[in-house]
């Protein structure tokens, strides 16, 4: 027991069964891919990748129980390419002798250099390990493309409330230390718990045991955890407003960006941050809505909006929220063209319905030689930086998308596509 009092909740807590893990219904529910694949002991090398506290980790460990075979485990950030090398000829030696199957499980995957991921290509490739990677970062854009590309990956989402309080319960039921302990957690603390950890339950179930482990028996000799208790242990402050006042408002402040209605857009904004929203929300709001309604109007607009969005993640409040209020202004301000969004439709339309793949042969990587029209790509700048040629599919050659509204700086554009050299 008192060995057990020292391993986090969150370590304690960690389902060991499929019947057990919580959330991420997409990818373990009955009849998916990889429940399937893990059931008939058929899996392949696969990467883990989403937000911390989603369940990768724990995931990783039920396929280590569910699969027979020799599991090794590694952290990126602390193992280097003498424990792959050493792990590998393990797996080679096991696999020859007995035909025995063995899985890597490597945590922070992306956290592994190009040398430090080649020493094991080689392996997945011949079979000699199974690669199950999770890590926080995109994969296609951290990881090494060899590796990924011999890997299925698997996206997780941020657990919902429902899930997380489901987590929190389940711990004051059946964990073995605090099962026994009179504990009494109200009902809005747990609805706070989940919303203030945004979908990571390891977070959530941190700030849970905090909680506990830091408030005194009341005259009952029960603790007692209330709101306010919630709220100091997992440092964040509770909305002043229900949820759908929350998206009511942000409803309300991105139409007044539309609206170029300054002074609306300055109190929304206002209003959900002295309700306790993360500013952060508003940032990428504003983001979206620099491309969305300003768009090529004022292209100005995404560049001040990105870099308010960065001042608020780097500096924080009060000083990140001069920036963004900056920002703010200019965009209520900016002339409004959707023209970005009416060509992103278009051609999503016709990327869905029509692909048409062939791609022009002047335009190939290697040109074939047996082309008979003998069209050759004619380099732009050779002609003093643009000339007319067709990019598109024979079956789109027509199609445009893209048409500058009157507005802004869009009505000063002339597009080069329709002028003839």
């Amino acid at each position: 027991m008192e060995t057990n009092k020292k391993i986090p909740l969150a370590e304690r807590m960690r389902p060991n069964s499929f019947d057990d893990f919580v959330g991420q219904e997409h990818i373990v529910g009955k009849g998916t891919l990889l429940r399937r694949a893990i059931e008939i002991g058929e899996l392949g090398s696969c990467i883990f990748y989403g937000p911390p506290g989603t369940g990768k980790t724990t995931l990783a460990n039920i396929v280590a129980k569910q699969l027979k075979g020799e599991f090794r485990k590694l952290n990126a950030v602390s193992s280097g390419v003498g424990d792959a090398k050493e792990i590998i000829k393990e797996a080679e030696r096991l696999k020859e002798m007995f035909g025995t199957q063995t899985y890597l499980l490597l945590d922070e995957c992306h956290r592994w250099n190009k040398a430090q991921s080649d020493c094991v290509l080689e392996a997945i490739e011949k079979g000699s390990i199974i690669f199950i990677g999770s890590t926080t970062e995109n994969p296609f854009t951290s990881m090494t493309r060899a590796i990924v590309s011999r890997c299925r990956v698997f996206e997780f989402k941020a657990l919902e409330d429902k899930d997380v309080i489901k987590t929190l319960t389940r711990a004051l039921k059946n964990d073995e230390i605090l099962s026994k302990m009179p504990i009494i957690v109200e009902e809005d603390a747990l609805k706070h718990f989940a919303w203030a950890s945004s979908g990571d339950v390891r977070m959530a179930l941190n700030a849970l045991e905090l909680a506990i482990l830091t408030t005194p028996f009341n005259e009952k000799k029960e603790i007692y955890i209330d709101k306010i208790t919630a709220e100091q242990s997992i440092q964040k402050k509770a909305l002043s407003i229900d949820e759908n006042q929350y998206y009511d408002m942000l409803s309300a402040f991105c139409k007044s960006i539309r609206g170029s209605d300054t002074e609306a857009g300055l109190y929304w904004a206002q209003r959900m941050i002295k309700a306790g929203i993360d500013p952060m929300i508003i940032a990428r709001r504003l983001v979206a809505h620099s491309s969305e309604d300003i768009g090529m109007a004022d292209s100005n607009a995404l560049l001040l909006s990105t870099s308010a969005m960065y001042a608020v993640e780097k500096m924080g409040a009060p000083e990140g929220l001069i920036p963004l209020f900056h920002a703010i202004i200019y965009a209520c301000e900016a002339e409004k063209s959707n023209s970005v969004i009416i060509a992103r439709d278009l051609a999503s339309e016709d990327a869905e319905n029509v692909k048409d793949d062939n791609v022009p042969d002047y335009l190939k990587n290697h040109p074939s030689t047996n082309d008979t029209k003998h069209i050759k790509y004619k380099y732009p700048h050779d002609y003093g930086g643009y000339c007319k040629q067709t990019y598109m599919p024979e079956k789109l050659k027509d199609r445009v998308y893209y048409k500058p509204s009157k507005n802004g700086k869009e009505k000063n554009l002339i597009r080069k596509k329709f002028k003839s050299n």
